[in-house]
This record gives structure tokens, sequence and C-alpha cells, in this order.
């Protein structure tokens, strides 16, 4: 009769110089948290010393004021619209024109020399003709606009720059313009001070499209090109 094979024992035999005791020390529960060490490389990842401040400063201050850069040329865009309502004189460049309605407006609504004086002021980098010449201020009631081109014209020569050429376009339905655009042009040259070969005029009607076709507003764009004296 064969003899039973003795039960299989597996020994484990601790190795010496890894005592079972110490195998596994630095995952104890208490070590599981954030070492001093991990938590200084990361504040120190992500903070910036006053020194290293300073140096950013330095190197983006000629970014931070664009505007104090002289440049040889400087562009602005200027546009305004007005109601048109009965009562009112319909001026248009300083000039009185025939028509049944006129610019609902504080001063004396002349939407095109409003928005010569928004492209000087934009090209300069100034605030626009609403905070220089504010609505609610009793003193432009009624104003004739020929003021403001002034005080525009007179801040564009303080800051060194002249009018290299003038580009307008009147929005209107009615009445027609073209009767009357070579007076406008020589008033508005005039005001700037310009030769009348650098001040351009165009007039568009709105193929009676929304208020502007109905008769029931006007509207200008300008865009001016400045150039350093």
């Amino acid at each position: 009769m064969a003899m039973a094979a003795p039960p299989l024992r597996v020994l484990l035999v601790p190795q010496k110089s890894f005592p079972v005791s110490t195998k596994f020390p630095s995952f104890s529960l208490s070590q599981l948290s954030i070492r001093p060490v991990r938590t200084k490389t990361i504040a120190a990842r992500h903070s910036v010393s006053v020194a290293t401040t300073s140096a950013l400063e330095v190197e983006q201050a000629p970014l931070s004021a664009p505007s104090a850069k002289v440049l040889p040329f400087r562009v602005g865009h200027g546009f305004d619209l007005h109601r048109l309502e009965p009562g009112y004189p319909l001026i248009i460049g300083g000039i009185n024109i025939p028509h049944d309605r006129g610019c609902e407006a504080h001063s004396d609504g002349d939407v095109l020399l409003h928005c010569v004086v928004d492209a000087i002021l934009g090209a300069l980098g100034l605030p626009d003709i609403g905070q220089i010449f504010p609505d609610n201020d009793p003193k432009w009631k009624g104003a004739p606009s020929s003021v403001f081109v002034k005080e525009a014209v007179r801040l564009m020569q303080e800051t060194g720059y002249e009018l290299g050429n003038l580009d307008a376009t009147l929005i209107l339905q009615r009445p027609k313009v073209s009767p009357h655009k070579e007076a406008i042009k020589a008033n508005l040259s005039a005001l700037l001070g310009a030769d009348p070969s650098v001040v351009n005029l165009k007039a568009k009607t709105h193929e009676k499209v929304d208020s502007l076709g109905e008769n029931r507003s006007i509207a200008a764009h300008t865009v001016v090109l400045l150039m350093r004296r």
C-alpha cells in the first residue's frame, strides 16, 4: 500500500536585512499627508517675488501707455444719428437745409459736424463728444456745432497733428443733399482749416428701410486721417 504524501508546507523566512516590522515604514497613516518639502515646492512654484514683479512691470511699462507714443499718422472714425421731428431746423455741415423736419437734439443737431468731431477726438484717443460737451450742460443748449469743431481742431493742433484728409457719408432719405453739397463742403473745410481737396462728402439714401429710410432719422459716418506736423 502506497504511503500518502505529507501535506505541503510553505515556510516564509524573513530576510535578515529587511525585517517585517520595518519593511514598509513610509506607508504608515501618519506619513500619507503631504510632506513639508513638497508643500514648499508647490508654494514656490506659484509665487512671484517682489523683485520678479518689479521686473515684469518694467518690461511691460511701454505697453501700458500706448497713447504716449508719438505716431506719424492717426485714424479716427465718427458716427452720429438724430431723430427727425417737425418744428426743428435741419442743419447739415453748418448749412440750413430747407425741409419739413429737423434734428431733435440738445445743440443744433448737426449730425455731420457731430460725427466729424467724434472722428477727430477718436483719432487723438480722447473722450467722445458727449463727454466733452455733455447734453445735460445748459451752456450747450442750442449751441452751434461749429463751436465743437473748433475745439476739436484746437486739440488736434495742440497735440501736434493736422488733417490729412476726411471722408464723410450722410445717410438720409430726404431731402436731396446734392444741391447743397458744395456749400456744405466749403463750410466744413473752412471750419477745419483744411483745403477743400482733402475733404470729401457723400450722401446715400437708406432704400426706405427702417427709420433712416422712412425719413424719421438722419445719420452720418466720418473717417479722418491725422498727420504729424
